[in-house]
């Protein structure tokens, strides 16, 4: 199956996007809704950070104190990579079987990565990449008024990953939204027939 790598920082309009991909018939493999699933109570998310950083870190339900390991991570590079060992194979796995579930009639599939870049862990598995981008400012916006974060700890978040500079220089697209839906759902429409295009070219080729 041909496969699209979708990234971008946060708050540039990844699910979105996703969401227009989506209602064009194109499934979706999302690992950060994997990482959600698996970091429920008694799921092997929440076992990690109980194992790595004591029961202070698992509220009485079991499920994760995301503010307090949010912070700890940020300040502790050590934490942020011991955490990341332990969930990004059981997120891989957990992506390959969904991409190999997909049904064979379906255009093509669309895997989102928020790092995809950043862990090279799917550049085996994509035929080509994504990109979803836009201005600084507008994600730090976007992020402070969709959640209780600081734009100093948005900006913070926003350090840990590529620059806007690096990540569009190394995907193969990109799309910029920084406009109104109508505008975005066009240029995912553009996208949506290029990769089957893409898909149906290598299909011909097996």
């Amino acid at each position: 199956m041909y496969i699209v790598g979708l990234t971008g920082g946060i708050g540039s309009g990844k699910s979105t996007v996703t969401a227009i991909f989506e209602s064009f018939g194109v499934p979706l493999v999302d690992t950060d809704a994997i990482a959600h699933a698996i970091s429920q109570p008694n799921m092997p998310g929440a076992q990690a950070v109980f194992d790595l950083f004591g029961p202070g870190f698992i509220d009485n339900n079991g499920a994760i104190e995301r503010t307090k390991l949010r912070k700890l991570i940020f300040a502790d590079v050590d934490a942020k990579h011991r955490l990341e060992g332990r969930l990004h194979p059981i997120i891989q796995r957990e992506a390959h079987r969904q991409l190999r579930a997909i049904p064979a009639q379906a255009p093509y599939a669309l895997l989102a990565v928020p790092l995809l870049f950043e862990t090279n862990s799917y550049q085996e598995v994509i035929n080509t990449s994504l990109v979803v981008d836009c201005p600084e400012p507008l994600q730090v916006s976007r992020v402070v008024a969709r959640s209780h974060l600081s734009p100093q700890e948005v900006e913070a978040i926003m350090r840990q990953q590529l620059s806007r500079t690096d990540r569009c220089r190394r995907a193969d697209n990109s799309i910029l939204n920084d406009g109104d839906l109508a505008s975005l759902e066009e240029k995912v429409r553009i996208l949506h027939r290029k990769y089957t295009q893409a898909a149906e070219l290598q299909q011909d080729s097996l």
